[in-house]
């Protein structure tokens, strides 16, 4: 992970709409930026529904929410589509983002075997692109309400 308190690397991925968005779009608002390993799975469901339930309160307290996986913008659509999911998600396929953002990990497979894959991970980031808070290893049901408690 990132340490708190330094610039978080800027970047520009395509959307599920093919637009293009850069950090530095975001300054002057906090960003939840949140890293997530696959579209249509169960553990990134909860927590992209997490967030889309939560999302007028983000708002409110004048937070962007931005998740990002290795996905493709066809396989964002329709994941945005299926669940009626009202923030930006962004595709990150070389992995030039989430390897930038330090959630690219070894890990154990659930039969015990090493692999490298995305940490289920989650940024917030002040009005002045520093990172205020990040957490590795989230837990994706509670992911969208603890963040909603840092702002």
């Amino acid at each position: 992970m990132l340490e708190i308190g330094t610039q978080a690397p800027d970047f520009t991925l395509s959307d599920q709409n093919g637009e293009e968005h850069s950090l530095s779009d975001y300054r002057g608002k906090k960003v939840v930026l949140y890293f997530y390993p696959k579209d249509n799975t169960a553990g990134c469901t909860k927590q992209a529904c997490g967030f889309r339930d939560l999302y007028p309160q983000f708002q409110e307290k004048g937070a962007v929410v931005l998740g990002v996986s290795k996905d493709t913008v066809a396989s964002h659509k329709k994941f945005e589509e299926k669940f009626g999911l009202p923030f930006t998600l962004l595709s990150d396929p070389d992995f030039s983002v989430i390897k930038a953002y330090d959630v690219y990990k070894e890990t154990t497979t659930k039969k015990g075997n090493l692999s490298r894959g995305l940490w289920r991970s989650t940024y917030l980031i002040d009005e002045s692109g520093k990172i205020v808070r990040a957490e590795g290893k989230v837990k994706a049901a509670d992911n969208p309400a603890d963040m909603l408690a840092e702002l």
